[in-house]
């Protein structure tokens, strides 16, 4: 069975590769498409985001396709950046540029407790689709440390640990991470589609 994976961005589609590696399943990322429909992602919440995409591109490609929307969400800023992560000091989206957006915002403020939440919606080739949230909770730090991951993840320190996610394997950061957590809800509510064993919803 084929899933089209909603996202053109490789980090996230070798993430979520590394989870649902399954025999009968063969992945697909937005960027194997050929003439495939831009989504612009303007929901107030990562759920509407996520559906949008999905149900956009299950339309378009006659496959099941799944999407995620997901963001850093920090207490004392009222829930800043969320959904406009990705883009949070403008566009082009950059991630160096965000990070300084959100050190600035942040200077002097003791309290740095923050989460990222992802939300995950699958959709069937007629556009019904579902969807499943994870989070993770954490601190930032006042300065960028480590090489890996992508985004905010030089800045976050997951709870339990004292590196951030940029820190960490890869595949630590895919056993705890907030699309870690989502996909295994997926999982359990949507296994036998998500395995490549059945196309019809469980």
């Amino acid at each position: 069975m084929k899933l089209l994976i909603a996202t053109g961005n490789r980090h996230k589609l070798n993430e979520i590769g590394a989870i649902l590696s399954f025999p009968h399943l063969t992945l697909i990322g937005q960027c194997d498409l050929t003439g495939g429909p831009g989504v612009v992602e303007d929901g107030l919440t990562f759920e509407a985001n996520a559906v949008k995409k999905a149900v956009t591109l299950a339309r378009f490609s006659s496959l099941w396709t799944l999407a995620d929307d997901s963001g850093l969400e920090v207490g004392v800023l009222g829930g800043e950046p969320g959904v406009w992560s990705a883009r949070y000091a403008g566009e082009p989206t950059d991630d160096d540029a965000n990070n300084r957006k959100l050190l600035a915002k942040l200077e002097g403020v003791a309290n740095r407790r923050a989460r990222f939440r992802c939300a995950i919606a699958l959709s069937d080739p007629t556009g019904m689709a579902r969807t499943v949230t994870g989070v993770c909770e954490g601190t930032l730090l006042t300065a960028l440390r480590g090489s890996g991951g992508f985004g905010y993840d030089p800045l976050f320190v997951p709870n339990g640990f004292t590196v951030t996610f940029a820190e960490l394997s890869a595949e630590l950061k895919n056993s705890i991470s907030h699309r870690a957590r989502a996909l295994q809800a997926a999982l359990s509510a949507w296994g036998a589609v998500l395995e490549g064993e059945s196309a019809v919803w469980p």
